[in-house]
């Protein structure tokens, strides 16, 4: 008789459809999900609910959510591997979002810097979305037990407060929720704007300090010309006092897989001119087959219907399942 297999740890991931990813977006994120689908049960949804804090063009905002799942299935995911679905499709979401709204203080809502970030970007549509955020992003995480939350460092504060509410569940009703940990991978780099590279790659800042994955050779040759460096006229990686350099340099070890000692090596007495020539060569190779096979599949509308159709039902029939043992505990009615 066969052993039952151990079940893989879970994970839960997502990104909003707000526009076309940065490399930043790529390195990150959207590569590592790749790499993750073979040793964990992964859920990866396109989180289109959190999108509308900010009021979106419905036309673009259409687009951009099939954009996304256009990406993500060109960067490689596998939809009989991974779950990929959008967040609208799994009313669960929303369900549970009010539930946990109801087991979360203001004052903890009140310290969420994200809030106070965005209302002050936003101060003409400071809405009650935008500061329940964390809520119902926690929601996103406890529907489908997961084990693991990829997060970046500046993420940790909403991981906390879902870790939180979970806790606090737990202990008014026993066991509902699997606390989830965050999962810092061990591959990437935190990519910084090419004009101020002290600050995060971001496609909400001007269009020279970001490369997109949807860029042409000739945009992103021009756009690492223009790239902020320093007039040390020296290469070697010193983010405190050469950002811009080490950000070009750690872009090309981050995309090549390579050792920065060895890369800095190569460039010794080499100028600016040949580091942005490399790391424009070494990008401009990784997006190619990317934006290839993106063309490839954003015509096949059949088959990206029956992604995010097949997706909605398995991640549906997850959630369900956590939102009736939740809901059950809280003494609900059971349909």
């Amino acid at each position: 008789m066969q052993e039952n297999p151990v079940r893989k740890q879970r994970i839960l991931s997502g990104i909003q459809p707000t526009g076309t990813p940065t490399l930043g977006n790529y390195i990150g994120a959207m590569r590592n999900w790749k790499l993750l689908e073979d040793e964990y049960d992964c859920l990866y949804m396109i989180a289109d609910l959190h999108t509308i804090t900010v009021r979106q063009d419905p036309a673009k905002f259409r687009q951009n959510a099939m954009q996304m799942l256009g990406l993500l299935l060109a960067s490689g995911l596998n939809p009989d591997k991974s779950v990929l679905f959008f967040q609208s499709h799994v009313p669960q979401h929303a369900q549970l979002g009010w539930l946990l709204d109801c087991f979360t203080y203001m004052g903890e809502m009140n310290r969420m810097t994200q809030f106070k970030d965005k209302s002050a970007k936003h101060a003409d549509n400071i809405n009650c979305g935008l500061f329940t955020y964390p809520v119902l992003m926690a929601g996103d995480i406890l529907l489908y037990q997961a084990n693991l939350v990829p997060v970046g460092r500046d993420q940790t504060q909403h991981l906390e407060i879902c870790r939180d509410i979970a806790m606090r569940v737990n202990g008014i009703y026993g066991h509902v929720f699997t606390i989830p940990e965050g999962y810092y991978s061990k591959v990437g780099a935190r990519v910084m704007s090419l004009q101020d590279p002290t600050r995060k790659m971001s496609k909400s800042e001007a269009e020279d300090s970001f490369i997109s994955v949807l860029d042409t050779p000739d945009v992103i040759r021009r756009k690492y010309r223009r790239a902020v460096t320093d007039s040390d006229a020296c290469i070697r990686f010193d983010p405190e006092n050469k950002p811009g350099v080490s950000n070009l340099l750690s872009i090309i070890c981050a995309l090549t897989g390579g050792d920065m000692d060895q890369l800095v090596a190569s460039f010794e007495g080499k100028g600016y001119g040949e580091l942005k020539a490399a790391v424009t060569d070494v990008t401009v190779e990784t997006l190619a087959p990317i934006q290839a096979e993106f063309a490839r599949v954003m015509k096949d509308k059949a088959y990206m219907e029956s992604v995010y159709r097949a997706g909605a039902q398995r991640a549906g029939a997850l959630a369900e399942r956590t939102l009736q043992k939740f809901m059950k505990k809280i003494g609900y009615v059971q349909k």
